[in-house]
């Protein structure tokens, strides 16, 4: 039993996959916040241009 969780703590092979899973779930959160800021300034310009042109 010694052996196997000796063998389980120092593999790596999962440890990595994890890793890029978490680096690639955080792209995504930042991905998703700007194209909603750029989004809501996008209305916020479009808002403006049309009360300038009335």
């Amino acid at each position: 039993m010694k052996l196997l969780m000796s063998r389980f703590i120092h593999e790596e092979h999962g440890s990595t996959a994890l890793e890029y899973g978490l680096i690639a779930a955080g792209l995504s959160i930042a991905i998703i916040t700007v194209l909603a800021q750029i989004a809501t300034t996008f209305a916020r310009l479009k808002t403006t241009a049309a009360a300038a042109g009335n």
